[in-house]
């Protein structure tokens, strides 16, 4: 039996049942009917001449097939939105809407000082921006509901790229009135012994602050591990620990009347890499790339006073 074509519509109605378990929830998140969903993927099914959901009372579940061809409906969805997108840029120039992903360690402190500049450049362009833990925004953009994401490294994946925007210095951050503020020099062997605090292990930073206490003889207060770097400058407010905090987050929150010290440490370099990702065959790469080079403008502009390194 010949294969029937099937159309944009019917695969976008089947991602989005895949995602959701259930024909209700789906239809809701498409705002149709629950019967014109029924019909699509029946339909989609008839064309294709397989069992795509099995259904039950409790919801529905994909069959072997459907699992199969998921990636692949995902896959043309995006290359039909890379279509319309280009198709957009040609005759307006780049822009269009995209769905940008940013860790909640990042995205307060970055995004204010991109976000107008970047629409500035790109009059046309429109950023639909959703906050998430890393390893949530991974899984989002490897199956296509984010398009881009800024995330820190460490964030590697055979299926994504990265383009690198900046280094940010970690800084160590001590209650004003803590042995350690009153030394002119804070040496690396002045933190053994000492109590870290750290964000949850779901932060990229969590392994990198884990072995930088290993190496020092530093005691990580995993009884403290805080939710947010809000969470982490309250703690070590109450004297319940030190810890380092990113210089855009210092630069955006942090003041005098907070009376807390920030200080280098001696001869340690501790930082984050910053970095756009988007698929690898994503069809709007040249553009991400085009992206990401207009953000680093903007960062050195806009950031010029905060110590950040390219």
């Amino acid at each position: 039996m010949a294969i029937k074509t099937p159309t944009i519509k019917q695969l976008e109605y089947f991602v989005c049942l895949a995602e959701s378990t259930t024909f209700r929830g789906a239809a809701e998140r498409l705002n149709i009917s629950q019967p014109t969903l029924t019909a699509q993927i029946y339909s989609l099914e008839k064309a294709l001449n397989l069992t795509l959901v099995e259904r039950s009372r409790s919801g529905s579940t994909l069959t072997p097939s459907g699992r199969n061809l998921l990636s692949n409906a995902r896959q043309v969805i995006e290359e039909m939105r890379g279509f319309m997108d280009q198709a957009d840029m040609i005759n307006s120039g780049p822009g269009g809407t995209f769905r940008v992903g940013v860790s909640p360690t990042v995205g307060p402190y970055l995004l204010p000082h991109i976000l107008p500049g970047l629409q500035s450049a790109y009059s046309s362009l429109k950023l639909y921006v959703r906050e998430n833990m890393p390893e949530t925004l991974e899984i989002d953009l490897l199956e296509g509901r984010l398009d881009l994401v800024m995330i820190p490294l460490p964030f590697s994946n055979s299926r994504l790229t990265t383009e690198v925007l900046f280094h940010e210095p970690l800084q160590l951050t001590i209650p004003e009135d803590h042995p350690l503020a009153k030394l002119k020099k804070i040496q690396p062997h002045h933190l053994n012994g000492q109590n870290i605090l750290t964000l949850q292990e779901q932060y990229s930073s969590y392994h990198q602050i884990e072995f930088l206490c290993k190496e020092l003889g530093a005691n990580i207060a995993r009884d403290y591990e805080g939710t947010s770097l809000d969470a982490l400058r309250q703690m070590v407010m109450m004297k319940m620990g030190l810890t380092f905090l990113p210089e855009l987050y210092i630069n955006s929150e942090i003041n005098h009347l907070q009376k807390l010290s920030i200080r280098n440490v001696e001869k340690l370099q501790i930082y984050r890499t910053h970095v756009l990702a988007w698929r690898i065959n994503s069809p709007n790469r040249s553009f991400y790339r085009q992206l990401a080079e207009q953000i680093r403008t903007l960062v050195k502009s806009n950031l010029s006073k905060v110590n950040l390194n390219f």
